[in-house]
């Protein structure tokens, strides 16, 4: 039996990105982030979400691109991690692709030491990476967070 895997591909810049559909909750357009303090710089800061407060964590940053203003032609991509919902910055998603396992390209074929990458596909116009949401933040930026989401619940309590 042939197994496809569903990824949902988005934009940052010029660059794409992919994460698989089952993880993917939704997209929708950015709306003002609430700054938490004591989070690690990743972390932008957190929105409501059908009633759930959920990190706005900042792709650009981990992948090393350009720091910019959230607009309101952004859209957050709502997303679950085996901690936690989050909500990326991107700059618009572009869709979903089928593909088989055999077209994902492993990471460390093409660069050894990627740990947010699971791998690299190739579109029609151009690669996309896909990434790993479990690995995305570090054990310290996953904890700080933690620590930093426990004192915001405790503070609106």
């Amino acid at each position: 039996m042939n197994h496809l895997s569903q990824l949902v591909v988005f934009r940052l810049d010029n660059q794409r990105y992919a994460l698989p559909l089952p993880t993917v909750e939704r997209i929708v357009r950015a709306v003002e982030v609430t700054a938490l303090p004591k989070a690690p710089s990743i972390v932008l800061g957190i929105v409501d979400v059908a009633g759930r407060v959920c990190p706005v964590l900042n792709v650009r940053q981990r992948f090393g691109l350009p720091d910019k203003e959230i607009r309101s032609a952004d859209q957050f991509l709502i997303a679950r991690t085996a901690r936690r919902t989050v909500a990326l910055v991107i700059d618009e998603a572009e869709g979903m692709v089928e593909l088989s396992p055999a077209e994902i390209v492993a990471p460390a074929v093409i660069l050894p030491g990627l740990e947010q990458i699971h791998g690299v596909i190739k579109l029609n116009d151009g690669l996309a990476l896909i990434c790993d949401l479990e690995k995305f933040l570090s054990l310290e930026e996953a904890n700080a967070l933690e620590a930093a989401m426990c004192h915001e619940a405790a503070y609106e309590a």
